[in-house]
């Protein structure tokens, strides 16, 4: 100990204790599995070496103060990151910062309520250090220690980073190029790397958008004036003041709608809407996602900007762009109470911040739904749980309302207890694919449940209910069991394409039904709820068209720049006609002319869209009558909302709770969901304000 080194090396294993209790006690990072404990409590390591290890660098008494002032920053942007992830259930990002000045404004107003003093624990290491050479426990060596000495620790530092890395990535494909949650890369890679990408990320975005101009606006503009659309006057308006749910159906596709598996329907509930005659159903309706999955077909619908073509625009720009989204449109034209509903944590692909950025009212995250005992499955809590909590919200927002509730229960890798199975699996023979139908009927089980309560607390008769298949559920890797899908002994290209299809319905009484043929994908969804709601979509930037509109161009762009469209299907390399699934190898001239034309209409659509995205040109867009939205004044922590609730029910008495008297509504909500048959009502609590 009384060598540099020594001291360098006690330095290093304090600071990596330290970080790793963090992790496991501040932090809820969920770590599950030998591999993911193992990379959090060693990540801290690479980092620690290289940046304390800096200090070796220099001479004398200098280089041991260094390693204490070097560990002491890192331990204050430790302490400083559990305060903020207290609050927001996330880490600070250089934007947050430097952009919206959240981090200063929020953790400056509620300190005091957000410490505990279990969080100085952080600077332990940092006193012990300054104690024992105060006291001189361990002697200052004050040799010279060798350049190439400390060059070999940097290297050191690297190559377990290179480790680190290879392990994580094994365990979590795609951990850097689709990022979804920067609680994934703190658990696999620690707060340390997590600080770099995100300066390297926060640095590549704004550069992109510096150089950007409100002339950039101008191809975007002149594409949209060319290709618009003429509305379908009878749908024009019809459902103006009703309330609006969107319901995310996670990984459905459209396959499932009436399939059986041994003589028993997979989706009942859904058939039955499906096929009602006041239901608006759409049997060639594509998914569009890249890889940003969930949250691409969420920007998507809720703006009619696609995803982008590496990782996830809501994650990478959904903080700080700015965006004309669904939500506001709805708040400021309309009146409408805005709110979306997720079982998991608020950071879950960026939702707490980009939500701020689309103008959401509220968030009801998992923090705001009653303990249950195994109430969670894979992404959150199961689907029959959460929709029965979400009916507590839904039931005090102030209509008319905007709302959207995100199932995640039907999400890879298909996990289900046996008390919630009740259809048998596939029989393909594909253990990953199997089981799929399983929670595809326990999704359908719980809409059926939700679409009951809606007719009893009356909801039903007011809304229009859109329901929408997010991305696909079984991967193109799985050809095989595909094939047993489809009934057929080989898949081509074209059945893959027509495989990415999911569903698509609007439903709302009164509204004339029926099932529409036309081809289009979830970019086409704003413009569609637009129209039924009187709003004019010309007026904003979405690069979807009116479902229902009469001279759609029916040219469904897939984010890797295939298409299907209602002529012709390019995916994988190959071209088909797309009526009779029939490979075009020899084409003639006019045939090649048609696919050359709808391939530079995906083309170019794809990189307008993008342009919009990664320059943030929305901001040099002033839509009349449209205000931009302040992400200041949105929050969704989970007191601020409870007492905005109250006060909103207060102010507006339109929510159903208010209609019935103040009492709620939630008794007339069934569910067989076994993990809630024998909880006591006093236990079955909701949080309140404080």
């Amino acid at each position: 100990m009384n060598s540099k080194l020594g001291f360098f090396i006690l330095t290093v294993i304090l600071f990596a204790i330290k970080d790793g209790w963090a992790y496991e006690n501040k932090f809820a990072l969920g770590a599950v599995g030998n591999v993911q404990q193992f990379l959090l409590w060693f990540n801290a390591f690479p980092g620690a070496i290289i940046l304390i290890g800096i200090a070796l660098y220099f001479r004398g008494r200098l280089s041991y103060w260094l390693m204490i002032l070097i560990d002491a920053i890192l331990s204050t942007w430790l302490f400083a990151n559990i305060l903020y992830y207290r609050e927001f259930s996330d880490f600070i990002t250089f934007n947050l910062i430097s952009g919206s000045g959240s981090v200063s404004n929020n953790l400056g107003k509620s300190l005091a309520g957000i410490f505990r003093m279990s969080d100085l624990f952080v600077y332990t290491d940092v006193v012990i250090l300054i104690l024992v050479l105060a006291f001189k426990l361990i002697r200052i060596d004050g040799r010279y220690f060798k350049l190439r000495y400390a060059g070999v620790i940097t290297m050191l530092g690297v190559l377990l980073f290179g480790a680190n890395l290879g392990m994580a990535e094994g365990n979590r494909s795609g951990l850097l190029t689709r990022t979804f949650d920067n609680n994934y890369i703190v658990k696999y890679l620690g707060l340390q790397f997590y600080t770099v990408y995100d300066a390297v990320k926060t640095t590549h975005n704004n550069e992109v958008k510096s150089k950007a101009s409100s002339s950039d606006l101008k191809p975007v503009l002149n594409f949209l004036k060319k290709n618009k659309t003429n509305a379908d006057i009878q749908y024009k308006g019809v459902a103006k003041g009703k309330n609006v749910f969107i319901i995310h159906l996670e990984s459905l596709q459209q396959f499932v709608i009436d399939y059986k598996v041994d003589g028993k329907e997979v989706t009942p509930n859904l058939n039955k809407i499906y096929h009602a005659s006041d239901t608006i159903s759409f049997d060639n309706f594509f998914n569009q996602v890249g890889q940003g999955k969930t949250s691409d077909a969420e920007l998507m619908l809720e703006n009619s900007l696609f995803g982008l073509s590496e990782g996830s625009a809501m994650t990478i720009d959904g903080t700080t762009n700015t965006f004309q989204a669904a939500p506001a449109i709805l708040s400021q034209q309309q009146g409408y109470t805005t709110a979306s509903f997720h079982g998991d944590v608020p950071s879950f692909w960026n939702r707490d911040n980009a939500y701020k950025s689309w103008g959401y009212d509220y968030f009801f995250s998992k923090s705001f739904y009653p303990n249950v005992k195994n109430d969670e499955e894979g992404y959150g809590i199961k689907d029959k749980i959460f929709l029965k909590g979400a009916a507590n919200y839904i039931q005090q927002l102030p209509q008319p309302f905007y709302a959207k509730l995100i199932t995640v229960t039907n999400h890879y890798p298909y996990p289900l207890d046996k008390e919630n199975i009740s259809i048998d699996q596939l029989k393909t023979g594909d253990n990953t694919v199997d089981p799929y139908v399983q929670t595809a009927h326990y999704l359908d089980q719980s809409i059926g449940e939700f679409m009951n309560y809606l007719d009893k607390s009356g909801l039903r008769k007011n809304s229009m209910i859109v329901l929408y298949g997010d991305h696909y559920g079984i991967s193109n890797n799985h050809k095989s069991a595909i094939a047993d899908i489809l009934g057929k002994k080989k898949v081509t290209n074209y059945d893959l394409a027509m495989f990415q299809k999911v569903p698509f319905m609007i439903q709302m009484p009164g509204l004339k039904g029926g099932i529409n043929h036309t081809y289009g994908g979830e970019i086409d969804v704003l413009p569609t709820i637009e129209n039924l709601l009187g709003i004019d979509s010309s007026n904003y930037v979405q690069f979807g068209q009116d479902l229902l509109a009469t001279n759609r161009k029916q040219i469904v762009s897939f984010r890797n720049g295939d298409f299907v469209s209602a002529k012709y299907t390019k995916y994988g390399g190959d071209v088909y006609d797309t009526k009779t699934g029939k490979k075009l190898t020899h084409m003639t001239k006019a045939q090649k002319a048609a696919v050359e034309k709808d391939q530079k209409y995906v083309t170019t659509e794809l990189n307008l869209s993008d342009k919009v995205v990664n320059g943030d040109l929305l901001r040099f867009y002033h839509p009349k009558g449209f205000t931009k939205v302040n992400k200041k004044d949105y929050s969704y922590n989970l007191n601020k909302s409870l007492k905005k609730l109250k006060e909103a029910q207060e102010k507006k008495k339109t929510s159903v709770e208010s209609e019935n008297g103040g009492k709620s509504t939630l008794d007339e909500y069934t569910t067989d969901a076994p993990e809630l048959q024998n909880v006591d009502a006093k236990d079955y609590t909701f949080p309140t304000a404080k």
